[in-house]
């Protein structure tokens, strides 16, 4: 994922007293997804190296496992060789309803040597932590898909609908998506009732406390801008007027004092609703009330203080990058801006462009899209799918509620829900508030929450292999 944001989202979160008991499956599963963990964490997925290793690694794994080659498929995005993605089928006997569909990135954000304390291409163990890039984002996960459906397979499950998980390429860098290959060029192999991704939603640890499960719905759709003004320079003793960079840096300015409107769809509502039910006086007041129709303007924007809490409230757009001019002796010809814009789901490309041109409020600061928005809609929150859910949360961490969740940043799932295909974000690899590292220097997850994230995909694997709508 390009950014996990369920620490933040989840810092104001429900919090549960007391001490959780949580399940943890048999000991040879335990080793089993301690072993490919170690596996995973050893081969570099950074784009350049690409995924095709560890795909070829874990289908040995399934093959060792009893798994039938026909049901193991190893496809390579044409033009880009090293981009492997394998998809799984667990196949039912006489399917009762279409499959449920698994995906999970291999692919893995660069990690340089020199940065870390441990060498970030080896599952490091101290303390109960496991070190390594991708423990969580998320070759975890991964494994924790695998070991359920090795499991099920060793336990001869039949379930009553193909389950399937495509681990994919390129999630990260978005080059060579293997998630967007596969739903426009295979769409036989990864056709689906529903996704469940492990690579969003989920639950965080606040101050050594359990909050709320968070099951994604949806996330916010951004699309990049290029802001510009040119001009004809000149030499720097002789200032004009008129300034390239000046004039950029003004139109900046405005739209660094400027609020998008207030929008919440059904998802924020009830996130906002479960998360005031922890909160006290005004807060919790201010929560109740956004979670309603028509949103309190004036508790959406004391709410908004918080930054969390303002992106979850509202599209947003921000300045990322900066440059100008071309010589230190010469009046700048040139200035450019990057702005990164967070779409409410409901927010068009269209609609954010008119608008950030009206806050910018310069027609010579030309604004032009440099990464387009790829709009994908909210995925209803189905009320047997959220039963079943909340139940194996339940099951799988006493006491623990789940509540819809939108993500601020990007997963694989805008190009499932984009083919018309539900998906539901449900990770299960509970992470820290304070200290979410992803993407960061020295990486981490807990060696007990990973062991209880593979019993939770296991029941969540099962229980929806036991469905039939």
């Amino acid at each position: 994922m390009k950014l996990r944001t369920m620490a933040a989202a989840l810092a104001g979160a429900v919090a549960l007293p007391g001490f959780c008991f949580a399940a943890t499956p048999p000991v040879a599963d335990q080793d089993l997804a301690h072993d490919m963990l170690s596996e995973l964490i050893s081969i570099n997925t950074v784009h350049e190296q690409g995924t095709l290793l560890a795909a070829q690694a874990l289908k040995a794994r399934f093959l060792a496992a009893g798994l039938a080659d026909s049901d193991l498929t190893l496809v390579a995005i044409p033009g880009h060789p090293n981009q492997a993605q394998l998809v799984v089928r667990l196949r039912a006997k006489s399917a009762k309803a279409r499959p449920v569909l698994w995906v999970g990135h291999l692919d893995v954000v660069e990690a340089r040597p020199e940065d870390w304390t441990v060498p970030p291409f080896k599952l490091t163990e101290r303390d109960g932590w496991w070190y390594g890039r991708g423990v969580q984002d998320m070759k975890g996960d991964d494994v924790a898909v695998a070991t359920a459906l090795i499991r099920l397979k060793r336990e001869g499950f039949v379930p009553s609908r193909d389950l399937i998980a495509a681990f994919t390429s390129d999630e990260e860098a978005s080059e060579g998506s293997g998630v967007e290959w596969l739903v426009k060029n295979r769409r036989d192999l990864v056709d689906a009732a529903f996704v469940i991704n492990p690579d969003a939603g989920g639950g965080a640890f606040k101050n050594g406390v359990r909050q709320a499960y968070g099951v994604q719905t949806s996330e916010k759709v951004y699309v990049t801008f290029q802001a510009e003004v040119t001009n004809r320079g000149g030499h720097s003793s002789i200032p004009e007027p008129e300034n390239a960079i000046y004039r950029l840096a003004e139109g900046l300015g405005r739209l660094a004092r400027y609020h998008f409107p207030v929008v919440t769809t059904p998802t924020t509502r009830g996130m906002f609703e479960v998360n005031a039910t922890q909160e006290t006086g005004q807060t919790a007041a201010d929560m109740l009330a956004v979670a309603k129709v028509p949103v309190d303007l004036e508790a959406a924007e004391r709410l908004s203080q918080t930054p969390r809490l303002a992106s979850r409230l509202r599209t947003t757009c921000v300045a990322t990058q900066i440059s100008g001019g071309h010589a230190e002796n010469a009046l700048p010809q040139r200035a450019r801006a990057s702005i990164q814009c967070r779409m409410i789901p409901l927010d068009t490309e269209a609609q954010t462009k008119a608008r950030l041109q009206e806050v910018l409020a310069d027609p010579d600061i030309k604004l032009t899209v440099i990464s387009p928005a790829a709009p994908a809609p909210d995925s209803a929150p189905d009320p047997a799918l959220f039963k079943l859910f909340a139940r194996v949360v339940s099951d799988s961490w006493p006491g623990v509620r789940i509540m819809p969740h939108m993500d601020l940043g990007a997963s694989d799932s805008i190009f499932t829900r984009a083919a018309g295909i539900p998906s539901y974000g449900l990770s299960s690899t509970w992470i820290d508030a304070e200290d979410n590292r992803a993407h960061g220097r020295d990486e981490r997850i807990r060696a007990d929450r990973f062991y209880e994230g593979v019993e939770f995909s296991y029941r969540l694997m099962k229980a929806l292999g036991q469905t039939s709508r």
